[in-house]
């Protein structure tokens, strides 16, 4: 696959309506190049030629530019014009998102390759070095340097809010 792929999947079904419309800002994927080659390893993959995608399941595991992604289960949505140009990745089960100092964790996860934006759902978890997040949704903008995390209600008694700690230098009094 020649473009960017860095596996991530939908789940619409874990009540992104429940959202919170409250965000806090979170920790950023920073210089990320999103056209570097991906390299991958699953237990299976299947090409699905007629509807324009690849399921990959079985301990996914995609690593592009520094950046890793494990997941149970990716689908790449792509168009083919003399090649594969992969627009859409979306990843299931188990979701960790690794890049130097930051883990991320969730249950499903979206990568928009047209827009740059890597959206995790579900019990969203963020932690670089000893600040940690949590959250219901995040929304990390690999143009502008930016994430943002929600709260949403879940079903392991998440109260719809985001909660976190942050770490601060020790000061001489």
């Amino acid at each position: 696959m020649s473009k960017s792929f860095l596996p991530i999947m939908l789940a619409s079904a874990l009540g992104t309506a429940a959202l919170l419309s409250v965000a806090a800002p979170a920790q950023v994927i920073r210089n990320h190049n999103s056209n570097a080659p991906v390299d991958f390893d699953a237990g299976a993959i299947e090409l699905q030629d007629r509807a324009d995608r690849v399921i990959l399941t079985g301990g996914v595991t995609a690593t592009q530019a520094g950046l890793t992604m494990r997941a149970s289960r990716v689908t790449a949505a792509y168009t083919s014009n003399g090649g594969i140009d992969v627009n859409r990745l979306d990843a299931v089960g188990g979701v960790t998102i690794t890049k130097d100092d930051l883990r991320a964790s969730s249950d499903a996860a979206i990568y928009d390759l047209g827009s740059n934006l890597i959206t995790l759902l579900g019990n969203v978890r963020l932690t670089q070095g000893a600040n940690r997040l949590s959250g219901g949704r995040i929304v990390i903008d690999l143009n502008a340097g930016r994430s943002t995390i929600t709260g949403g209600a879940s079903s392991t008694g998440n109260t719809g809010r985001v909660t976190g700690t942050f770490t601060v230098p020790q000061r001489k009094n």
